[in-house]
């Protein structure tokens, strides 16, 4: 695409914001990043970069001046325990920062609007078992959402729609399925599980103990990072206006999740399972039937090796804070080239061996 075409990138200072201005560059775009605040791990690339509170009109009139397609990342989110506990100030702060930066859009003549959606849209009825049936967009309804941060996401994809048969405005809406890898939250609270387990077993000593929400025979599929950012911007750049899943259709418990992510790290742990913790939905899983079909393309990282990836890094940014983190049980942490990682071919060999069981 010509360097002439601006980008506006909002959410750019969080985990998959971040990483979708770094592919945007790459492609030769002019890129604008706006967040609350700045990329935490890693300096932006965006050509500007401004501080933003979207939650309010005015700022989105400001974000979107001069631009010729959005990309609206941006949201007040976390992984389960957080959206559990904050139902209000997330539906307060997303429908605002939603309705405002679509308006914003069509007074400014934006060509092209993507939405970030999730895969918690989908109705619980569908997702009460483990071996669940892959879920399809035409799945949405009737609608029966994760309370709170489904309803905002569902309400804002029908705005979405609404605005392009209203107003002509050219709208793209993708579900996420549990996106993961590098540079994202993996302490505080708002990190999502394989983040979460990446810090646990980097702080267990290998046959160490770790906390498993859940009985950890929920399952769900899950997508690294550099696909869905392809994603984004294939499903952009197509002509397809209905919400469009993207994630994998590789299913796991959470069982399983721990053993890949203690298998990376080169390590054995044993699972303490915490029944009262928030768990979500037991079975979540994405049908990729439309996404081959209309983009002519799916994910291909591997769970295994997009972990170890994950694993490596979060590792290496936990080293870097001994006063904080004590690795592997208390023992002082090592170089980051130290540590206990399997090379990616020995991963592969035990995600087939995860799937096989």
């Amino acid at each position: 695409m010509s360097a002439k075409t601006r980008v506006l990138v909002t959410g750019a200072g969080g985990f998959i914001g971040h990483h979708l201005v770094s592919y945007l560059k790459d492609l030769g775009y002019w890129v604008r990043g706006v967040d609350i605040k700045e990329a935490e791990y890693e300096p932006t690339r965006a050509d500007e970069f401004e501080l933003l509170d979207l939650r309010r009109w005015g700022n989105c009139l400001q974000a979107t001046r001069q631009i010729d397609e959005v990309y609206n990342l941006a949201a007040n989110m976390g992984g389960i325990g957080f959206i559990e506990h904050n139902k209000a100030v997330i539906m307060h702060d997303n429908v605002l920062i939603n309705i405002h930066m679509l308006e914003a859009a069509r007074l400014h003549q934006i060509s092209r609007y993507l939405y970030t959606s999730s895969a918690c849209i989908y109705p619980g009825y569908k997702q009460k078992n483990t071996d669940v049936t892959p879920l399809r967009e035409e799945d949405a309804y009737p609608a029966d959402p994760e309370d709170g941060y489904g309803w905002e996401k569902l309400f804002s994809e029908r705005q979405c729609r609404h605005y392009t048969e209203d107003f002509g405005l050219e709208t793209r809406v993708v579900r996420f399925h549990n996106i993961f890898g590098p540079l994202g939250t993996y302490d505080g609270g708002r990190e999502k599980s394989p983040a979460a387990i990446c810090r646990k077993v980097a702080l267990a000593a290998d046959g160490g103990e770790i906390e498993v929400w859940g009985d950890g025979e929920q399952t769900r599929s899950y997508c690294y990072i550099d696909d869905c950012v392809e994603g984004i911007y294939r499903l952009m750049r197509s002509d397809f206006r209905e919400p469009l899943n993207l994630g994998t259709d590789y299913l796991v418990s959470i069982n399983e999740l721990v053993d890949t992510i203690s298998y990376v790290a080169g390590k054995t742990v044993r699972k303490r399972y915490n029944l009262s913790a928030p768990q979500g939905v037991r079975g979540r899983n994405s049908d990729n039937t439309k996404l081959r079909a209309v983009l002519g393309w799916e994910p291909t990282t591997s769970l295994a090796a997009g972990l170890a990836e994950t694993y490596r890094w979060i590792r290496s940014e936990m080293a870097k804070q001994p006063s904080r983190y004590a690795l592997d049980g208390g023992r002082p942490p090592g170089r980051p080239s130290d540590l206990p990682l399997v090379g990616l071919r020995g991963v592969a060999v035990a995600e087939e061996m995860s799937a096989a069981d």
